[in-house]
């Protein structure tokens, strides 16, 4: 077997189920799990009935390019969201099987082994996919903390000109994940800049970017920072979207990879010796979701109550604040964050995510030590219920 296999560390729920393994919840308590990002809100009815009406095409064979229909339906989704002038939906864009596939795809395709000692930079804390999709494909993963001084992004001004040189994809998470935090303008012109210097791809994983509150700006895209710099070929740039979170889609996996067209073009040879083509159904339930707005609206709204209430219940006992975006509060806990987690769980039969499972320690600091991830995916009252025990719980602390 490949012996990368062995780098690879148990997925962050695998090490929630031991950690809550160890103590009994009670039994008086219905369970509120905010643990795992899997939106709980109901998928929309027209896709389904897109599913149900296309279920034939099953007898088809999909294409890995996947249908003109899908790719234009994309394309024009990207121009209106992101203001661009145009994308081309046969060079750049290619549909995908959701974020998580289409990122560790692309990392193999696009990491060059041969050169000295490849570098794939990520986000500290970070989705565990970028680190296993690194070790995978032959180059080591390097870790940028997010801290709060930072505004939970990285310093990427503080990395050593070694580690840009090493470096041959630099994944970015805007909005962030679990810290919620976006990159602005400022921040993408200085990283295409190093990608020109450095000669590296820099790839945007832009999955939760139509989760806000509704007074707050849309979070900008790597392909609209090219567009304002007058970068319409999205030279060394591509981004992941899905429908996952945008539509309440999780089990669709459905997603799409967009930009700079050659890059493109090998990541699809890749793909169509990887055999990872679209159902045709999907296809087609996915241009319906694409093409609709008003159930991306009505989510952010549910989001945006669930936020306002479960904040106003543990803004006074807890350091928590209003994330940029997303689905997630990044709270800092009063004592260990295993701990917290472990006795929440125990005594209020709550699930939170410790932060350190997404997150590693490097120089000694772990960006996810005393702090959880809440995933506010659960209905508005079961999210409210769980902010009412869980400062029960930090007032018995």
């Amino acid at each position: 077997m490949n012996p990368d296999l062995s780098k690879l560390q148990p997925y962050p729920f695998e090490k929630l189920a031991k950690l809550k393994g160890e103590v009994t919840p009670p039994d008086n308590l219905e369970h509120i799990a905010l643990s795992i990002g899997e939106p709980k809100h109901p998928a929309p009815e027209f896709v389904l009935d897109t599913l149900r009406t296309e279920l034939q095409r099953v007898e088809n064979y999909p294409t890995t390019k996947g249908l003109p229909e899908l790719n234009q339906t994309i394309a024009s989704w990207l121009e209106r969201r992101f203001s661009l002038e145009s994308v081309d939906p046969v060079s750049q864009v290619i549909p995908v099987n959701g974020t998580r596939e289409a990122i560790f795809a692309f990392t193999q395709a696009a990491v060059n082994r041969c050169q000295y000692r490849p570098l794939v930079v990520s986000p500290n804390p970070f989705y565990q996919i970028y680190e296993g999709a690194a070790y995978l494909s032959g180059a080591e993963p390097h870790f940028l903390p997010c801290l709060e001084e930072n505004g939970f992004n990285p310093d990427f001004d503080a990395v050593p000109e070694e580690i840009w040189h090493r470096c041959q994809l630099l994944f970015v998470c805007t909005p962030g994940n679990p810290t919620g935090s976006t990159l602005k303008l400022e921040d993408f012109q200085k990283l295409i800049k190093l990608a020109d210097k450095y000669d590296f791809t820099l790839a945007s994983d832009e999955c939760y970017s139509e989760i806000f509150v509704d007074s707050a700006e849309a979070p900008m895209g790597l392909l609209e920072a090219c567009a304002k710099l007058g970068r319409h070929d999205y030279k060394r740039c591509v981004v992941f979207h899905s429908l996952s979170k945008r539509s309440n889609l999780p089990g669709l996996r459905s997603g799409f990879i967009a930009g700079d067209a050659e890059l493109l073009k090998p990541f699809l040879l890749y793909r169509t010796y990887h055999g990872c083509a679209m159902p045709v159904h999907t296809q087609l339930a996915s241009i319906a979701a694409w093409n609709d707005e008003a159930h991306v609206e009505q989510n952010r709204a549910e989001y945006t109550q669930k936020f306002s209430a479960v904040l106003d219940i543990l803004s006074p006992v807890l350091d928590v604040k209003q994330t940029e975006a997303s689905f997630y509060l990044w709270p800092k806990t009063p004592i260990n964050e295993e701990t917290f987690a472990q006795q929440l769980f125990a005594q209020q039969n709550v699930t939170v995510l410790p932060g350190s499972y997404l997150s590693r320690t490097v120089d000694g600091i772990n960006p996810g030590d005393n702090r959880i991830r809440m995933a506010l995916v659960a209905s508005t009252s079961e999210c409210i219920e769980a902010a009412k025990r869980i400062r029960s719980f930090v007032e018995s602390l």
